[in-house]
């Protein structure tokens, strides 16, 4: 039985988000890596641009809803959820999962495997990680920069280091397939992309302030740091735009 169906949801085009707050998320993932099955299981982190991705392209549709569990990650997705008549509880930002999850990890003393970026960002997380949280292992680090025919490599990699948690950080347009390509070869509990998470973490950029936070503009605040994502971020107002003009359909498959 898929995961996804023990937690209450809402439907955004399709796709079952979840309604749970951050705490009852980080319960729900405990229950999981703590239980007997520990079956392969991918938490994917969506926002408005990533929907707006997946309605245009069914290969990535499809990678999000065999997803076992997708979280309301962008402000635009919690919006989007507050028109209808089941609302998320609160935003679940992936930045602040990571962080929940090393916490709790530190009772249980699961052990991370960290996949992606630069060699000097890895690096530079793993250790940063180990010493904001010493009861969790670090069992394994490897940068972003492989290609196609050196996965099987990586793979077993991973696979010898045995880890609870396999963080990936390659950007959404390659992390969430890539996870889902080999989640069954894979075989790790719980498997999700962290975007840039480790640049943070590794102090190479910083996260919004507080204020852009509270406003719920952390958007803004990446797009004045980074304005080549300007086009990228074209897909705020148009998801926007679009869960305006769909009203009631909003909820329907697609």
């Amino acid at each position: 039985m898929n995961s996804l169906e023990q937690v209450p949801t809402v439907s955004i085009y399709g796709l079952q988000v979840s309604r749970l707050g951050m705490d009852d998320t980080v319960k729900y993932l405990t229950h999981i890596l703590e239980s007997e099955e520990r079956r392969p299981f991918q938490i994917i982190t969506a926002n408005p641009i990533m929907v707006m991705k997946a309605l245009e392209e069914p290969d990535y549709m499809k990678v999000m809803r065999d997803a076992e569990l997708l979280v309301p990650d962008g402000t635009g997705v919690v919006w989007a959820a507050a028109r209808t008549e089941t609302p998320v509880q609160e935003r679940v930002a992936g930045f602040d999962l990571l962080h929940e999850l090393m916490k709790a990890g530190e009772d249980y003393h699961w052990k991370v495997y960290l996949l992606g970026s630069t060699p000097e960002v890895i690096h530079a997380t793993a250790e940063k990680l180990r010493l904001q949280y010493p009861g969790v292992q670090i069992c394994g680090v490897r940068d972003g920069y492989f290609k196609e025919d050196q996965d099987v490599e990586v793979i077993a990699d991973i696979r010898k280091a045995a880890p609870d948690i396999l963080l990936v950080a390659r950007g959404a347009d390659t992390q969430e397939p890539w996870i889902a390509r080999y989640k069954e070869q894979l075989g790790v509990p719980l498997m999700m992309g962290v975007g840039g998470s480790f640049d943070v973490i590794s102090g190479k950029s910083k996260r919004a302030p507080k204020l852009f936070q509270k406003l719920r503009a952390e958007w803004l605040y990446r797009l004045l740091r980074e304005p080549a994502r300007a086009g990228r971020m074209l897909a705020l107002p148009k998801f926007a735009l679009k869960v305006l003009r769909d009203k009631e359909n909003m909820t329907k498959p697609s």
